[in-house]
């Protein structure tokens, strides 16, 4: 990094604020924002050093130009997506938003009691450090998992396209994140479509501790562009004016419908990776190197030697800049910490169903079991009509996966839709499925309703850090300020002789994670309204679908009609006892009522439908009425969902139990190949009547 001259400087500062048409104005306000960041992050270092602040916090000190710089190159109405080490990412957006002095302050206010945990917070003290956000104005949030914002921003971007916005979407990210997965596939996906995004890799030369010159044989992560056909410029990360222009060049790009660029801004953080790094993999030359090319001196020199800032203007600004931290402070202590109350508030979205709703379904319900007229048609047929239906009355709905074009995913049911409402409404994505999963978060937050497949249960696994993490947390994270309306529509379940990577039933790993629905409709009827229903959900719904279950038939109202998510449906009446199951096995659970009441023994077979939101007062009702309760699922024995049921009846209805509660489950081992195998591995008729019998006797 070698040293400029004054009119080295001079010469090449005025060429850049002629060529930017930059003022006075706007270069002392990226000066203060530089200058404001350093000063909340040494404040932050101090009260961890004095054990004043809990929690994780990893600083951005000394890499302030690198957020300064882009965010100064974007319009006000753009997006960006940053990561856990983002306070510089989220002052200079919130402060280039805010227009006078008092919101400035505000700003600034709310992001210190953020960190500190606090109800006055951007998040109300839910998200914290690594956390903040502030969706309204186009902040879409940090993320505490390296490369996990990339797929989102990818998301976000598609919507700028797909609604012809002309706004863009910056993308920040270290040099670590770069050697995950989520950066390949979203490049991948990005330069594919051509879309508004700008990858800022904030490259401060270690991952953790791990120099990057021991994880690529390249010497720039720009480099790796040019495997994705798309521009990248490597620049000088400890320089406003070199970051802002490198991305005012890509913003424009991107604006123009050229697509993506990365920008590697080459920088360095000054603290360690976290509170705890001694920095002991560092010398102290390597870093006194880069301390005399920091941010607030290179700009503080470009701008003296230009005539735009002299040492008064700079006292004043130091002044100014202690004053508004003391004030954040005076603020964040006086802010109290957050209401117990608040603990379960902002999980899911309200609910966009009412008790009338859920009256009217059950009417209909009735009406569909007792018309012999009505027309029957199959489970796949039934999920295109809801798809149609939904994308014919909103325009926000659109489809996105792994062969749901002119072959049409699973069993055809988006083919007809392709043609129908064209290849970017319905769209065939790389084989993906992180940012799949991922852009359909990016999507629902910048005001779309994606419906993403996912071929197979089998392979949500592989979204699971997009969907859980990000998809299903970020409105509990964000303080209740966003919405995250998805649905990933994929199939589970054995009966093919697939074996045990294409035939397993997976829906516990997602009833696991607060902040996320998960559906498993049994009949063409309950497919439809449910699909259409959770379409229009303002949470993420995880909606599985049988693949045994495509082909069978059923009656279907032709009139537009929903089913409420968290209603159970009594599929038979009884009075010995309550088979609770959903999905495949309720037409299995059926069968085995029929025969068992040849033997004198009354089932009521109540078919969940959701697994969450949970039906506990029909499930609990029926436990009353029969004292006797057999769970029947396809999951494995292990952890699965039948186990939760049978807690909650524990909980609540032991006393009206007769007999001790029986599970019939799928075999604790990976599903066979063999079609013998298989059979024995998964419940069926004959274990569901075994299981009867027991809880009888």
């Amino acid at each position: 990094m070698a040293t400029k001259s004054k009119s080295e400087i001079i010469e090449r500062t005025s060429a850049i604020i002629e060529e930017q048409a930059l003022t006075k104005e706007q270069l002392l306000g990226y000066l203060r924002q530089v200058m404001e960041i350093r000063a909340f992050e040494n404040n932050i270092s101090n009260l961890l050093g004095r054990d004043l602040l809990k929690g994780a916090s990893h600083l951005y000190a000394g890499s302030e130009a690198v957020a300064v710089g882009a965010i100064a190159a974007i319009q006000e109405d753009d997006l960006v997506t940053s990561t856990h080490r983002g306070h510089g990412h989220a002052h200079a957006h919130g402060d280039t938003a805010a227009k006078t002095p008092e919101e400035k302050q505000m700003h600034f206010n709310k992001m210190m009691a953020e960190v500190l945990g606090k109800s006055g917070g951007y998040c109300k003290g839910k998200g914290g450090s690594m956390h903040i956000a502030d969706v309204e104005h186009g902040n879409l949030g940090a993320t505490g998992i390296v490369g996990g914002n990339l797929p989102v921003a990818v998301g976000a971007a598609l919507v700028q396209k797909l609604t012809k916005s002309g706004k863009v979407v910056l993308c920040f990210f270290g040099d670590g994140a770069s050697n995950t997965g989520n950066f390949h596939e979203s490049l991948n996906m990005a330069s594919l479509w051509d879309l508004p995004v700008v990858f800022v890799v904030e490259n401060n030369m270690y991952a953790m501790s791990v120099p990057w010159a021991k994880v690529s044989k390249l010497p720039n992560v720009a480099d790796r562009a040019c495997a994705y056909g798309i521009p990248g410029e490597v620049v000088d990360g400890m320089d406003v004016l070199a970051v802002r222009g490198a991305v005012e060049k890509a913003v424009t790009r991107a604006r123009q419908g050229q697509g993506p660029t990365i920008v590697e801004a080459k920088t360095y953080r000054y603290f360690g990776h976290s509170h705890s790094d001694p920095r002991a993999y560092r010398t102290k030359e390597e870093e006194q190197a880069y301390k005399d090319r920091d941010p607030i001196i290179v700009l503080s020199e470009e701008l003296k030697a230009v005539g735009m800032l002299n040492e008064q203007e700079v006292e004043d600004m130091n002044k100014t800049v202690k004053g508004k931290l003391k004030e954040a402070m005076t603020y964040s202590e006086k802010s109290p910490a957050p209401d117990p109350a608040e603990l379960e508030t902002d999980v899911y979205a309200p609910s966009i169903f009412t008790v009338k709703d859920v009256e009217a379904e059950a009417e209909l319900r009735e009406k569909v079991r007792g018309d012999a007229n009505m027309r029957q048609i199959s489970y796949a047929e039934a999920i295109q009509e809801a798809l149609r239906e939904e994308m014919q009355r909103d325009e926000r709905v659109f489809i996105m996966g792994e062969d749901v074009g002119l072959y049409g995913g699973a069993y055809g049911a988006t083919r007809n839709l392709f043609n129908e409402f064209g290849e970017w409404r319905v769209i065939d994505t790389p084989i993906s499925e992180a940012t799949i999963g991922g852009a359909a978060v990016g999507a629902a937050m910048a005001g779309m309703r994606p419906v993403a497949e996912i071929m197979y249960v089998d392979f949500t696994p592989l979204t699971m850090d997009q969907i859980a993490n990000q998809g299903a947390k970020n409105r509990y994270m964000f303080g209740g300020k966003t919405s995250v309306p998805m649905v990933v529509r994929t199939e589970g379940g054995a009966g093919r002789a697939i074996a045990a990577h294409h035939s397993q039933s997976l829906e516990s790993l997602w009833t696991h994670f607060p902040g996320i629905y998960v559906v498993m409709p049994a009949t063409p009827y309950d497919v439809k309204g449910l699909l259409k229903a959770a379409i229009r959900d303002n949470n993420p719904v995880m909606f599985i679908e049988h693949k045994m279950l495509y082909k069978t038939k059923g009656p279907v109202p032709e009139g537009e009609y929903l089913i409420p998510l968290g209603v159970a449906d009594v599929k038979r009446s009884g009075k010995d006892l309550t088979i609770a199951t959903y999905s495949r096995q309720v037409l299995n659970a059926l069968d085995a009522a029929e025969a068992l009441a040849k033997e004198g023994i009354d089932a009521e077979v109540i078919d969940l439908r959701s697994l969450k939101p949970l039906d506990t007062q029909t499930l609990i009702e029926s436990v009353k009425k029969t004292g006797r309760l057999v769970g029947v699922t396809e999951a494995y024995e292990n952890t699965s969902f039948v186990n939760e049921i049978m807690a909650v009846v524990n909980d609540q209805a032991f006393d009206w139990l007769d007999a001790p509660m029986q599970r019939v489950a799928a075999a604790n081992v990976p599903v066979p190949r063999a079609e013998v195998l298989e059979d024995l591995a998964i419940p069926n008729v004959k274990r569901i009547m075994e299981a009867c019998r027991k809880v009888m006797s």
